[in-house]
């Protein structure tokens, strides 16, 4: 199978980071979402990444889907629990994080219109569900060491290619000393090889 997607996203981190859990090998094809040609538009006809190709030519998105089905094709690091109130739980964080990550991307794209044409108060709205979502995932973690239960699942994945993404695009956003709790969970994530694996490359 291949993957579609850029170093940058934290959606194709939190697949990337899917991937590794579970032992899935796969051929990483980088993607400009910026050239209009980019292959992954002949795929997904949202325009997106990340886009999973299995070998009989589907393609599969977005990235919730992408990891809800590698979490089915082998029972090897199960991620996303089985009972229905769970399942829900880990699902739920994992959409809190992709709803960060979300806003942070709007962001990025809409400094990148020229100054006259970007939006203040769009902006303010984005930072606003950046902040909030901190916040609530600052409350629902606690003192776990885990977002869910006490090992790592999907919850993880996803949160920490959120907390990691803003370190990457907005280091002036101070959630690691608003959150301490987000700090010490991302401390133990960026020591497992599946987030060392997917990190940005270095330059």
């Amino acid at each position: 199978m291949k993957l579609f997607a850029s170093h940058t996203s934290p959606f194709a981190r939190k697949v990337r980071v899917v991937l590794f859990e579970k032992r899935i090998e796969y051929d990483l094809v980088v993607t400009d979402v910026s050239n209009p040609d980019h292959p992954a538009a002949q795929l997904n006809p949202l325009g997106k990444i990340p886009v999973l190709l299995l070998d009989d030519g589907t393609a599969v998105y977005d990235s919730a889907v992408i990891c809800e089905y590698l979490d089915t094709v082998t029972p090897v690091g199960r991620l996303i629990p089985d009972d229905p109130r769970p399942r829900m739980l880990v699902k739920r964080w994992e959409a809190l994080a992709d709803g960060l990550m979300d806003a942070a991307v709007a962001i990025v794209f809409e400094q990148r219109r020229p100054a006259g044409e970007r939006s203040a108060a769009y902006l303010q709205r984005q930072r606003g569900k950046i902040d909030q979502s901190l916040q609530q995932l600052a409350v629902e973690l606690g003192e776990r060491a885990y977002c869910h239960g006490e090992s790592f699942t999907l919850a993880d994945a996803a949160v920490g290619s959120a907390l990691f993404y803003l370190d990457l695009r907005f280091a002036e956003v101070p959630w690691r000393e608003e959150h301490p709790n987000l700090q010490r969970l991302t401390e133990r994530l960026e020591k497992r090889k599946s987030f060392e694996e997917s990190a940005v490359p270095q330059a």
